[in-house]
């Protein structure tokens, strides 16, 4: 409990949203009395407050998973796509990021002579850039955390980082000994099974986009089959599951959505979805909407439509985040990789299926939900493999249920794969189009908002750079369009 408390304490810190340059460390005192054991938790609640906070309320609204309630007004321009540089919507994570987790990283890796320590500490590492590069396309890494000798580090592309943090994996398991951790670990128990399983689910996931991106492919794809050939993956989930009730202590996205209370309504795509299929999660996140005793989700970027201001829609449940953990990579992700794996590139059909079901499974025990999950694939359900009649059908089904499995676990995962698979797809209607007519609108296809600030139409592509980023750093790129494609979207 000490252990627990500690980290939270450390991780509640990273909640309150200071004003940091890059190359301040709030974590820990300044003094080369502190050892890497004391640094390690940091880490971890830094990338939580992070991936848990600021982006997974951003990409619950890229994913089509959030719309902003009509009565309600704070997150209007990310429904809409209006926010731009200025609106630093990013700058909080940022500045965590790298003034607090990567920094706490590199002290763990210059201070710590424990080998499974390092590669802890190296996973995490890897975890953390891949995220910023799905956000951005690309971040300093080479010349970063230099502090003083280089206060403005170059930004590198993100393949180059992808390729980067990869190779620091592999290097970091080859010092592996059968040395136990020393830090407290809130991740994965000291477990190093757990950890290398943990870097293999980041391999498999990083190896997919290069093939998407069409680099290499070869190589990766014989990288991908070895991987889910072997099967050395982590059990259950990775999750930073420290919060609890007390105010200080609590989820961060909660702390901050608590602040700006009925805010958070069910976007259209996802309910139109789950309601198609009859699947029992939809009651899981959100509440149905009050007049209509039925889920109802908003259209896309449909806040400012004169008809739509008093709409009645499907809240979403804010309070059950209260102590529900952050999501580093969930089992069902995981095994709808897997499945993914099987069917594309091993062609083997009953793998496949055995790892599509076990990823709903997965979910539905996530969600305190065991048992429920027969409904979807067993005889008869909506989403059964045996449904889909080619392969390119069963590459949907997981695709669509991968998006379901996301919402309200891990949402920078579902926008990422959103984008990397086009799935799912971009209706060919309006917003206004569907509004007028549901009967054209395929169930769960993501629309183009109502209101965009999107030049070009359609989705949302990438994150601005931060703001801050610019302000302290001459090397930041010139600002790129929202709707302009990271690296592996190329589809």
């Amino acid at each position: 409990m000490k252990k627990i408390l500690l980290t939270i304490s450390i991780a509640a810190f990273m909640f309150t949203g200071c004003d940091l340059d890059i190359n301040d460390n709030p974590n820990y005192p300044q003094d080369d009395q502190v050892t890497s054991d004391l640094i390690f938790p940091a880490i971890q609640g830094s990338i939580a407050a992070t991936v848990g906070g600021e982006i997974y309320n951003y990409a619950g609204f890229f994913s089509q998973y959030f719309e902003q309630m009509p009565e309600a007004n704070q997150y209007n321009q990310l429904a809409t796509y209006t926010f731009t540089e200025s609106s630093q919507e990013m700058d909080y994570s940022y500045r965590i990021i790298y003034a607090g987790a990567l920094e706490d990283a590199q002290q763990v890796l210059n201070k710590s002579k424990n080998p499974s320590d390092r590669f802890a500490t190296t996973v995490l590492r890897a975890y953390i850039f891949q995220i910023l590069v799905d956000n951005m396309g690309a971040c300093p890494y080479t010349e970063a955390l230099q502090g003083n000798a280089n206060a403005t580090p170059k930004w590198d592309d993100g393949e180059a980082v992808y390729k980067g943090v990869l190779a620091e994996l592999d290097a970091a398991e080859q010092e592996l000994d059968n040395s136990k951790m020393e830090s407290p670990d809130l991740v994965c128990d000291q477990d190093m099974d757990q950890w290398i399983g943990f870097a293999n689910a980041l391999r498999l996931r990083m190896y997919l986009r290069f093939i998407d991106a069409n680099i290499d492919v070869a190589t990766y794809t014989e990288k991908v089959k070895a991987l889910v050939q072997t099967g050395n993956f982590f059990a259950g989930d990775i999750k930073f599951d420290a919060f609890g009730e007390d105010e200080n202590y609590r989820n961060p996205w909660y702390t901050t959505s608590t602040s700006n209370t009925g805010n958070h309504c069910a976007a259209y795509p996802l309910v139109s979805y789950l309601k198609s299929t009859n699947d029992p999660r939809i009651a899981y996140g959100m509440s149905q909407a009050t007049g209509a005793k039925d889920y109802v989700g908003a259209i896309p970027g449909s806040h400012d439509v004169a008809k739509n201001k008093n709409a009645d829609v499907s809240a979403i449940k804010v309070a059950i985040a209260k102590t529900k953990p952050v999501y580093f990579f969930t089992q069902s992700e995981l095994q709808f990789l897997i499945a993914e794996v099987n069917l594309r590139f091993l062609n083997n059909d009953a793998a496949a299926k055995t790892a599509y079901e076990a990823a709903i499974t997965a979910d539905f025990a996530a969600r305190d939900m065991v048992g429920q999950e027969n409904v979807m694939f067993g005889i008869g359900g909506a989403v059964a493999w045996s449904n889909a009649a080619s392969n390119a059908a069963k590459l949907e089904l997981i695709y669509m249920q991968k998006w379901v499995a996301l919402f309200y676990m891990d949402h920078i995962e579902a926008w990422s794969e959103i984008r990397r698979t086009d799935c799912p797809k971009l209706s060919s209607h309006t917003a206004e189009e569907i509004s007028k007519n549901s009967l054209i609108y395929t169930p769960g296809e993501l629309i183009t908002p109502w209101i965009s600030g999107l030049e070009s139409g359609g989705l949302i592509k990438r994150m601005f750079y931060p703001l801050s980023a610019r302000q302290y750093n001459v090397n930041t790129p010139e600002a790129v369009p929202a709707s302009t494609p990271i690296w592996w979207d190329v589809k």
